[in-house]
């Protein structure tokens, strides 16, 4: 074998080889990438679980103070058991399944909503400290959603960095990665809220 050839051969391996170096290095990336976004819609389903689990508490509370509120009781049951049948696949995280599980969130806030606006017509309710404990704790997790839903759009957004800036888009396509979606502000939050006296 002539000494150029030799040296074409060898040149075209060292670059196979760095280029299988590379790829395998993009895919683990990416892996590693696409688990911290599991993990941290694991801990967005969390923290809205506990949401969940606090409600029954509330209702039974307010029930005894407010029964004649039963639209409302029944509107945060009924909402409460849409939010929990609604389940998210990190795996196969899309737009449509994050925003079904979003409006379904959405609805159980705004059930809640009611739920603690008719508690300021029953003075005695308002007093309860099982009541105050529970609303407590409600707002301290309605802000850990908050906390955990930005943690896990920034998790996102470094992922589809990854996965759409070149030359890792081309190990992405190659491997199946693709960008996957952000949680987004609920219809017509852009707007303030009216607040009448």
């Amino acid at each position: 074998m002539k000494k150029g050839c030799l040296i074409t051969v060898v040149a075209v391996v060292v670059v196979a080889v760095l280029v299988g170096v590379w790829a395998v290095g993009a895919r683990n990336s990416f892996v590693t990438q696409e688990e911290g976004v599991t993990s941290a819609w694991s801990q967005v389903e969390n923290v809205y679980q506990r949401r969940a689990d606090l409600i029954p508490n509330l209702v039974e509370t307010v029930k005894g103070y407010a029964a004649h509120e039963q639209t409302t009781l029944e509107g945060v049951v009924s909402a409460r058991a849409k939010a929990t049948q609604i389940t998210v696949d990190p795996d196969n995280l899309d737009a449509e399944s994050l925003r079904r599980f979003q409006d379904a969130q959405g609805e159980l806030g705004a059930a809640l909503g009611r739920l603690l606006a008719v508690s300021e017509n029953y003075p005695e309710l308002k007093a309860n400290e099982n009541f105050l404990q529970l609303q407590a704790q409600l707002e301290g997790t309605e802000n850990r959603i908050a906390v955990e839903r930005k943690k896990f759009n920034e998790t996102v957004r470094e992922y589809n960095v990854s996965v759409r800036k070149f030359p890792g888009n081309i190990a992405a396509m190659m491997f199946g990665f693709e960008a996957k979606p952000y949680f987004e502000a609920a219809a017509g939050a852009e707007q303030a809220p009216k607040v009448e006296f």
